[in-house]
């Protein structure tokens, strides 16, 4: 299987060969709402190819992180750590974060 990076690399090769956006973050932040939105419209209607358009969301993600120069696997991993030492109460059937400077 091939690596985060492996895969950001081919990502964008692909966009390069293509002539795709590889400059304009602004652009870039909104192809990627309008991904996510053809995600949800995706499962709203039950179609197959939700996994298709969740990729393309995470396909435009590592674009953005390489157009702003973020190892993107060493900020996920760092923040799962974040998440994992998190404290959560139940607040009314919704889950709510412990103030950190209270723990």
């Amino acid at each position: 299987m091939a690596t985060m990076q492996e895969i950001q690399e081919r990502l964008w090769q692909n966009k390069l060969a293509k002539g795709f956006n590889v400059t304009n973050v602004e652009r870039e932040f909104n192809y990627t709402y309008a991904e996510l939105a053809e995600a949800y419209e995706a499962y709203r209607k039950a179609k197959e190819n939700v996994g298709a358009e969740l990729a393309d969301v995470i396909f435009y993600v590592m674009s953005l992180a390489k157009m702003l120069d973020v190892d993107l696997e060493k900020e996920m991993m760092a923040k799962l750590k974040v998440n994992e030492e998190r404290t959560y109460v139940d607040f009314n059937g919704h889950h709510i974060r412990v103030n950190d400077e209270l723990k």
